[in-house]
């Protein structure tokens, strides 16, 4: 999906610092980063606090406010901004995650839910994390493949979430998202 003209107007206006463009850019983009959140965490059996939730997104806006707004300086246009925000979120959320130095503090979910969440996908791909890597990999692919991919990998989907939005056999997306690493291991991207 490309960049729509409200979103490539709202970046310009943050990277010219207009007023308002902050609050703005935060208000359009707040609910995407708290999904983020809210599915790292889940993906990695962890339950968040409020606190925990609201300094999660908290490092996010400040990860991208960070050297006079470089993340968005980097930002290629190539994707729709809420895609290429979503990985940057991702990447801060799952560093600062591993980073916390008392897990306890994020409250576990007990064994027998992470059991439970790992029989359903235990041959899980590994998800990928470089915007690079996923922009370029979505390039080589196309119809269903590449819905797929996105809404694994981009929107964090669940089998179950991707199959009923594409209409395909929840025990089809695995392979078909190893066929899509494979792909992408052929263009020469992995």
């Amino acid at each position: 999906m490309a960049l729509s003209s409200f979103d490539r107007d709202l970046l310009a206006r943050c990277l010219a610092r207009e007023h308002d463009s902050w609050e703005d850019f935060v208000r359009r983009f707040l609910g995407l980063v708290v999904h983020v959140v809210n599915h790292s965490a889940q993906a990695r059996s962890i339950r968040l606090t409020n606190e925990d939730r609201e300094d999660l997104v908290h490092e996010v806006f400040l990860a991208v406010l960070r050297d006079n707004f470089a993340v968005l300086r980097q930002f290629r246009g190539e994707s729709s901004l809420a895609t290429y925000l979503t990985v940057v979120a991702r990447r801060v959320v799952v560093h600062e995650l591993i980073g916390r130095k008392n897990p306890a503090s994020l409250g576990s979910v007990p064994q027998e839910v992470q059991s439970t969440a790992r029989n359903g996908h235990g041959d899980r791909v590994q998800q990928l994390q470089d915007r690079d890597e996923i922009e370029r990999l979505l390039e080589e692919l196309e119809g269903t493949e590449a819905e797929v991919v996105r809404l694994y990998h981009l929107e964090g989907k669940s089998y179950q979430e991707i199959s009923a939005a594409v209409g395909m056999p929840e025990n089809s997306i695995g392979p078909t998202l190893s066929r899509a690493r494979q792909k992408m291991r052929k263009a020469g991207v992995e």
